[in-house]
């Protein structure tokens, strides 16, 4: 935890114009043990930002990951950037490869540049 914040940064994840939710959608879908790593991994970005490797790291062009490793041996991504004093959630994945595919970063970009305007 970063003593310096005495606040927590807000949480806001990305919403589709229809009002989906699909990373709170795809968080609901895993196990309940993997979605508390996972929650308890976002809140420690969430009160201690910043926050660097292991948990957090930058993917470029200001998308960040929290890197997650589960119970159920597996390793889920939440993708993220920070803006305006307030954490945008736009995607979520299980990796599957060392590196996070590029359909995934894109994905990731096209919403956070929803999320921006």
């Amino acid at each position: 935890m970063n003593p310096a914040r005495l606040t927590e940064i807000p949480v806001v994840f990305y919403r589709t114009a229809g009002g989906a939710e699909p990373v709170l959608d795809w968080l609901r879908r895993l196990p309940a043990e993997d979605r508390r790593i996972i929650g308890t991994d976002l809140a420690t970005v969430q009160f201690g930002w910043p926050i660097g490797m292991p948990l957090c790291r930058s993917l470029g062009r200001g998308l960040w990951e929290v890197r997650s490793s589960l119970p159920s041996r597996r390793i889920a991504r939440v993708l993220f950037f920070i803006e305006d004093d307030r954490i945008g959630v736009v995607h979520g994945l299980i990796k599957k490869t060392q590196k996070t595919p590029a359909d995934d970063l894109d994905l990731a970009r096209r919403r956070m540049k929803e999320m921006q305007v």
